[in-house]
């Protein structure tokens, strides 16, 4: 057995090589099949959709806040993988009952990357994990910051509209893209009107594809009550996914700044 501390700081002991892993976190899901972990991750959500082939092929274990705890014993794990914000406490706490429950916590672009080396080491995966963190670091550093910082909210959710507040991961993509969150100085996800972020003086107002799945008739929709601001629909998963899809950032975000 090995010993381990998560990022919730809970110490963890585990298998000498997991074999059966179960992943409770769509982009952490992405980064084990990138990772090279065919093999060994049997159980994933409804959520996790990429990749596809595991999408169509791996047994799905519900949502990533309705886990079916019997059908995650019936496939005798070894390895739980689970994440503080994405996943429900209490069933956490049920499936620790089951198998060792590894949980990170990913709140800036630090956390992913400490995230995913530390993934990497419980999964036997270090090389592949630090190649996959080098080249991530070499991205976000070539990202060029613009000399003026768009002020932007990021929206999440309608009916209320709900942002990613200071504290998020999203923010500090923001920020690294060279935007300048209004609700920096808010928690988490709060709750907003049209008009707050007209007090803010919002210049862009980005419209995610995921959780709530806005479209062009939103778009509409907010820019009639915003008529001095910039409203677009922007990639979910690159403002949010915290795995190794953050390879596709640098990109996005370049032809993000040229429309």
């Amino acid at each position: 057995m090995r010993f381990f501390v998560d990022q919730l700081q809970r110490n963890i002991q585990l298998p000498e090589h997991p074999m059966r892993i179960v992943s409770l976190v769509p982009s952490q899901t992405e980064l084990l099949a990138d990772l090279g972990l065919e093999e060994e991750v049997i159980g994933i959500t409804k959520f996790c959709v990429h990749p596809g082939e595991w999408f169509r092929s791996k047994t799905r274990i519900g949502g990533t806040k309705t886990v079916n705890i019997e059908l995650v014993r019936t496939l005798r794990p070894d390895l739980i993988i689970a994440n503080k914000e994405e996943n429900v406490k209490e069933q956490i706490n049920a499936l620790e009952a089951i198998a060792p429950v590894w949980v990170s916590d990913v709140n800036n672009i630090n956390d992913a990357l400490q995230m995913i080396e530390s993934i990497g080491r419980i999964t036997h995966k270090n090389t592949e994990a630090e190649r996959l963190t080098a080249r991530l670091k070499d991205d976000l550093a070539a990202m060029a910051q613009p000399k003026e910082k768009i002020r932007t909210a990021y929206l999440i959710w309608k009916d209320p509209y709900m942002a990613a507040g200071g504290d998020t991961f999203i923010s500090d993509v923001l920020r690294l893209a060279g935007f300048e969150n209004v609700l920096q100085s808010e928690p988490r996800y709060p709750s907003v009107t049209p008009e707050i972020l007209r007090e803010k003086e919002t210049a862009l107002v980005m419209l995610s594809s995921e959780p709530y799945p806005f479209k062009q008739k939103h778009v509409d929709e907010l820019q009639a009550q915003l008529p001095g601001a910039k409203i677009i629909c922007v990639d979910g998963e690159i403002f949010s996914w915290y795995g190794s899809r953050m390879k596709y950032m640098k990109d996005y975000i370049a032809q993000l700044r040229l429309s």
